[in-house]
């Protein structure tokens, strides 16, 4: 991460692996938008999804999406006509290599809606994996309390979850898409 240059505008790739190695999905696009100690936000838009087995398709709606250094999740931010929906992936903290944002998913992920409501996604998918992969008893304290702190942050009302910000944050990717 360190040897490279991150630059507000630069399209970078984002692929996400299971804890065994393999690629999961990756995403064609995510345009940095704004650069934190802790974190970096992105934006994108009908941007193509490759899940694992070859499949491809389009995200619907626009997105502005939260990658942090030091804590197990991600934010996703996705703007929707009826309010701002929230989708929190439970995974490793990112590395950018060769303009690739590379993190681990986890499985158990956190949808926020609109009202701020939420609940807690495959849970099953996470014992599967867990047993199956092998995760560590460190690594299952971990992303138990990571999510617990993500689920914190939505109550609270912090960092992605203000009202106001996915959509402050979509007019910045606008605007970098139309200089580009």
């Amino acid at each position: 991460m360190e040897n490279e240059k991150l630059i507000i505008g630069k399209k970078y790739e984002i692929h996400g692996y299971k804890h065994d190695g393999k690629i999961h999905r990756s995403w064609d696009e995510a345009v940095l938008l704004e650069i934190h100690d802790n974190y970096l936000i992105f934006g994108n838009e009908k941007t193509k999804v490759t899940e694992s087995d070859g499949r491809t398709w389009r995200t619907k709606e626009p997105a502005v999406l939260y990658f942090f250094y030091n804590n197990w999740y991600n934010i996703i931010g996705q703007y929707k006509k009826n309010g701002i929906y929230y989708y929190c992936n439970i995974a490793s903290p990112f590395i950018i290599e060769e303009d690739t944002i590379k993190y681990i998913d986890y499985d158990l992920d956190l949808r926020v809606f609109p009202d701020g409501s939420f609940k807690v996604l495959d849970r099953g998918e996470y014992k599967y994996h867990k047993k199956l992969m092998h995760y560590s008893n460190d690594i299952d304290t971990i992303l138990k309390s990571e999510l617990t702190n993500l689920i914190n942050m939505v109550r609270k009302k912090e960092l992605a979850f203000i009202p106001g910000v996915v959509e402050n944050y979509y007019e910045v990717y606008k605007k970098l898409k139309l200089e580009n």
